[in-house]
């Protein structure tokens, strides 16, 4: 079995770029979520 190094050195600042990308990405993807449970309450009010 091939042994990898994990010990790799990342750029501080390409790091900290990745952060803030995934940071923003789930922000987005949490409000997504809520709006899309919303309408879908609010349908499921309406049409009742």
């Amino acid at each position: 079995m091939a042994q990898e190094n994990h010990n790799v050195e990342v750029d501080p600042a390409y790091r900290k770029d990745a952060e803030n990308f995934w940071h923003n990405f789930m922000s987005f993807g949490k409000i997504a979520t809520l709006s899309i449970i919303i309408v879908l309450l609010l349908m499921a009010i309406f049409l009742l």
